[in-house]
């Protein structure tokens, strides 16, 4: 049996801790609704419209879809980089840098942080872009 490059390994681990990420922005977002709006509403159907409008469960929403919109970019591009290989070594260190930024990102938008939080933001796009560089060149 042909083992995998350490590499591959590394990638794959950090793809399944983004796992673990999304499910915390999930729970969070779902642990601040139900405060607001109650356990009846979390287990019901929900058909009455009601939406959480407090600040935090407002912000975990908001950063939760956040993560949703370029989160099936990060476990794609593990997964190319695992099978392609990272001979510079740049995917890697871009994989850091998405996974780094958004654990930072979420606590950042829940403290209602401006500008350090944009910046982080761009830290995360910066590493899938050298995540995608690595892939692609």
């Amino acid at each position: 049996m042909e083992m995998l490059p350490a590499t591959a390994t590394v990638f794959a681990t950090l793809a399944a801790w983004s796992v673990v990420l999304l499910v915390a922005h999930i729970l969070l977002q779902g642990f601040f609704a139900t405060r607001e709006l109650g356990s009846a509403w979390n287990a019901g159907p929900r058909d009455e419209g009601r939406k959480p409008e407090g600040v935090l469960a407002g912000r975990a929403g908001r950063a939760s879809a956040n993560l949703r919109e370029t989160y099936p970019a990060f476990p794609a591009l593990c997964l190319a980089l695992a099978v392609t290989g990272d001979p510079s070594g740049w995917g890697l260190i871009g994989a850091y840098v998405w996974f780094a930024a958004r654990i930072i990102y979420l606590p950042l938008y829940l403290a209602g942080i401006p500008y350090i939080r944009s910046l982080v933001w761009l830290g995360s796009l910066a590493g899938l872009a050298a995540m995608f560089l690595s892939v692609v060149l």
